[in-house]
């Protein structure tokens, strides 16, 4: 049987639905295909994602080529008229396996919008740490963002399945699970009793005492509820590690991209998350070039790296997405845009190397992942030499910094699990 090839853009959602597409493509007997799985966020995103379809069909005359994800939910038309491509789904039918059953004369096209949108999985072979998908959709509108229209309302899946398919993945030999979705912190609204976010992680982690590292995704700062926040001080099984939805520093800006928090708001989260456990790590996703977006606003931003203390910076370089409100405000120029992401992406730099510095001569409990690299309870990659198990956890004392990596040593008479 020839496998099929899952090239995936975007998200951390998206990466476990690309697991989930493997899976239900093999189940329908799908063979041989390449299935790319797009990104919406960014017009760049699409354009990469463009460019590996035409390379896919040059390089693969004979393969049936599908694409799914947020730009083939949100333009199918586009995507159906290019001529390397056999098929485009939406983003519900990639889930279902009845999507990739062959075509015979007669049968209707798969449905943009199937059932659920939340099937979980117990893959990601050879990996250490698996993705659990926890909510879906968003009830929010920032100005900038296209992905609601291509995800849906907000949905959560029920506390009971989650705790199902996460036992299922530790069975497996998973160390370390990541809760995912696309607003994390909206989940159990939609649920009877409307169970928090903290609420149901303290449920998950009571119910599987066998599950030793448990991490969150995107978080929006100002939807941590109190059981999360004593969650972050008090569970050691939750990893010191916050990712933070913040977008930008200013508050007009913010105010414009119709964000829920303030700079200062930001700053308090940031600060209270590092008192309540000091061995945590924070890191948080910043645009540069909002529309109308000044260099003194800008400035705001690329101060909140250090205000915040800030060691993994993802930066996103404003892209306008039809049909979003952004796109119709008064644009920064590219070149300028491009200039403030590099400054950006320079400043995270240059505080991830910091962070790192300050880490040498303290231990961590290492995920390995594989030969000779693992990853730190608060993020960092670990590069170390020496054997050790994919998917076990070593004690290892960190000695020196390389890049954007620490190195570890594991630590003597401790040997692991």
């Amino acid at each position: 049987m020839q496998a099929n090839e899952i090239v995936t853009f975007g998200c951390r959602l998206n990466a476990f639905e690309s697991e989930v597409i493997r899976r239900a493509a093999a189940e329908a007997g799908l063979e041989g295909a390449i299935i790319v799985n797009t990104c919406a966020v960014t017009a760049e995103a699409e354009r990469q994602a463009r460019q590996a379809i035409r390379r896919a069909r040059r390089d693969h005359p004979e393969a049936r080529i599908i694409v799914t994800g947020c730009a083939a939910e949100i333009a199918a038309d586009r995507y159906a008229a290019m001529p390397e491509i056999d098929l485009v789904l939406g983003n519900r039918a990639k889930l279902q396996p009845q999507s990739y059953l062959p075509p015979h004369p007669g049968a209707p096209a798969p449905a943009a919008h199937g059932e659920s949108a939340a099937r979980l999985v117990d893959g990601f072979e050879g990996r250490a740490r698996a993705y659990l998908a926890v909510q879906q959709g968003c009830d929010h509108r920032c100005t900038f963002c296209i992905i609601p229209y291509a995800r849906g309302p907000s949905r959560s899946v029920p506390i009971g399945r989650i705790a199902e398919e996460a036992r299922h993945l530790v069975a497996a030999g998973f160390r370390e699970i990541v809760l995912t979705g696309v607003d994390l912190t909206a989940y159990g609204a939609d649920l009877p009793g409307a169970p928090s976010l903290g609420q149901m992680v303290r449920r998950l982690l009571t119910a599987i005492p066998e599950l030793d590292r448990l991490r969150l995704s995107s978080l929006d700062p100002v939807e941590i509820d109190p059981e999360l926040w004593r969650l972050i001080a008090e569970e050691s099984r939750l990893m010191p590690h916050l990712h933070l939805s913040l977008q930008a520093g200013d508050d007009l800006i913010l105010k414009r991209m119709k964000r829920r928090h303030s700079r200062t708001q930001a700053i308090a989260v940031a600060r209270r998350a590092r008192a309540l456990r000091p061995e945590l790590a924070l890191g948080a996703d910043l645009i540069a070039g909002f529309p109308t977006e000044t260099e003194e606003m800008f400035r705001r931003s690329l101060d909140l790296i250090e205000e915040c203390g800030l060691a993994f910076v993802h930066v996103f370089p404003y892209s306008p997405r039809p049909g979003t409100p952004a796109a119709r405000m008064p644009a920064v120029a590219g070149a300028e845009i491009k200039e403030r992401a590099g400054r950006l992406r320079a400043a995270g730099q240059a505080a991830l190397a910091a962070e790192l510095k300050a880490r040498i001569g303290s231990e961590t409990a290492v995920l390995i992942e594989r030969p000779g690299r693992g990853r730190a309870e608060f993020y960092a990659e670990i590069s170390f030499e020496g054997a050790a198990e994919a998917g076990s956890v070593r004690p290892m004392r960190l000695v020196d910094s390389s890049g954007c990596s620490l190195v570890g040593v594991p630590v003597a008479g401790a040997s692991g699990e």
